[in-house]
């Protein structure tokens, strides 16, 4: 059959669909945007029907790019938007509501309230995470508050809750499977890690109804078979994570110490701890990595909010640069002597800080500032929340050492002026990959590893192959005043 194998990479701001060959190269590609929605402040909203739409167009449009059938096909991989929520009804398959995106914030008050009645401490020890908006569980709690005779269809086994990846396979399938990975059910507050599975107390609190729950699998495993009637074959669904863990499988981070760091929307590193379930003294998340053959390996996470999304504001919001790609350059012009600081705060601020309330700001502007002085202080940012996660990693795992090599992948990588920026504020290599869609190769090899055409994980390891090694080249003076210049604003930032 060739050894094809079909990576969905749905997004927060986009849908893929990536065709890999045998030999791990890709075939084809194809990828469409749509539309987000703010209907409030702090709120951030993607319309289900449409995220569905893009994924159907993309998959046909990738599989005739590759000159292929879709019976060629030997299985699926899908790798998804973590933390965001659909609810939708069982018979007919239509969403309740808007789906409530990752960066949504409406949940801020609700978990102050959890909070302060002491329980942040149960759903750290159970979950490994903190109780943020960010999450899906306040989020899922939202729609069943707010949505008329949702708790009570709920109960009744009438609705079904979902990430991304579940309401996919939901679809794909014809309804047939109703399942997630573990990696997607570690990131909704309902997840034991500890145990591996959903837990009755968490449920209880956030009010939700077990019934409405989906089956929880190895990340690689027989997740269903696709309709026929969608692409003309019925092509096996064998691997799922969520995005920030299918990049760190797919840049072979399968050693405890390797770290990765993936630079989308927003910017989420992941330092692998086996199979010890480390607990941060210093806000990071303790989250599953995979779950392989029955296996949990775990990691720590820092979250970024606002990365890629930055750039995205000087392109649509202040119009200021007309494409991505010219941020870079415009940065290099900037005047050296302006130190202006950006703190991306748009939907609050993630790791280490943790605070919904805080909001963005920008702070050492002159006369002269401009266009490029903006644009250094857009990319600057994602270079200092980095260090700011991976100084918070160095305090929690004593076992990694400051000689840290950090693995990129994602959009942003492609600037060699941002990888170099990064190195040169971390003090530590930085290695970019021959394949920058590492989060599509990774569920590709989960998919391709369980149908027995791709390599097992020893002999993926090995074909990680290196396209650039950024080494630091600014002084340590320089470095240090930049970084308390940044502590500074972020200092002002928050709420």
């Amino acid at each position: 059959m060739g050894g094809y194998i079909l990576a969905i990479d749905q997004g927060t701001t986009s849908s893929r669909a990536i065709i890999f060959d045998g030999q791990q190269q890709i075939a084809g590609a194809s990828h469409k945007e749509f539309k987000q929605y703010f209907p409030k402040s702090g709120w951030v909203e993607h319309d289900p029907e449409e995220i569905w739409q893009t994924v159907l167009s993309t998959v046909e449009d990738a599989i005739a790019k590759a000159g292929i059938k879709a019976g060629d096909l030997s299985a699926i991989g899908i790798t998804n938007q973590r933390e965001t929520v659909v609810v939708w009804d069982r018979k007919t398959g239509n969403p309740i509501h808007n789906a409530i995106v990752w960066q949504d914030r409406r949940t801020a008050s609700y978990c102050d309230r959890l909070k302060k009645q002491g329980l942040e401490k149960t759903f750290t020890r159970k979950t490994g995470l903190l109780l943020d908006p960010y999450f899906s569980g306040t989020k899922l709690n939202w729609l069943l508050t707010n949505i008329d005779r949702a708790p009570a269809r709920a109960a009744k086994g009438e609705l079904c809750f979902g990430t991304i990846d579940t309401f996919l396979i939901w679809r794909l399938t014809g309804g047939k499977s109703f399942v997630t990975d573990a990696t997607n059910a570690s990131r909704t507050l309902l997840y034991n890690i500890a145990e591996n599975a959903w837990d009755d107390e968490l449920l209880k609190i956030l009010k939700v109804p077990r019934a409405m729950l989906p089956e929880v699998k190895d990340c690689a495993a027989d997740f269903g078979v696709t309709d026929t009637a969608l692409f003309g074959a019925a092509i096996p669904i064998l691997g799922v994570a969520g995005d920030q863990q299918a990049a760190t499988i797919g840049q072979a981070c399968f050693k405890p110490s390797m770290l990765k760091s993936t630079y989308g929307t927003g910017c989420f590193a992941l330092l692998n701890t086996g199979k010890d379930m480390v607990r941060s003294k210093n806000r990071l998340l303790t989250t599953i990595a995979y779950k392989l053959d029955g296996e949990t390996t775990y990691a720590l996470e820092g979250s970024i909010f606002v990365a890629g999304a930055a750039v995205q504001w000087l392109r649509d919001g202040l119009k200021v640069i007309k494409a991505a790609p010219d941020t870079g350059t415009l940065a290099a012009s900037a005047d050296p002597t302006q130190d202006v600081y950006l703190v991306p705060a748009f939907t609050g601020l993630g790791a280490p800080h943790w605070d919904p309330d805080a909001r963005g700001a920008i702070f050492g502007m002159t006369r002269n500032t401009g266009p490029a002085e903006f644009a250094r202080a857009a990319l600057e940012a994602v270079c200092y929340q980095t260090r700011d996660l991976l100084e918070a990693m160095h305090k929690d795992w004593r076992n990694n050492g400051k000689e840290t090599v950090l693995r990129v992948d994602g959009g942003m990588v492609a600037s060699d002026w941002t990888m170099q920026r990064l190195s040169d504020l971390l003090d530590a290599p930085v290695d970019r990959p021959v394949i920058l869609e590492t989060t599509a190769l990774g569920v590709a090899w989960l998919a391709g590893s369980r149908a027995g055409v791709w390599p097992k994980q020893e002999d993926f390891a090995k074909s990680w192959a290196r396209d650039r090694r950024f080494e630091p080249a600014m002084d340590e003076k320089t470095r240090k005043a930049k970084f308390k210049g940044w502590r500074n604003a972020v200092k002002r930032t928050l709420s």
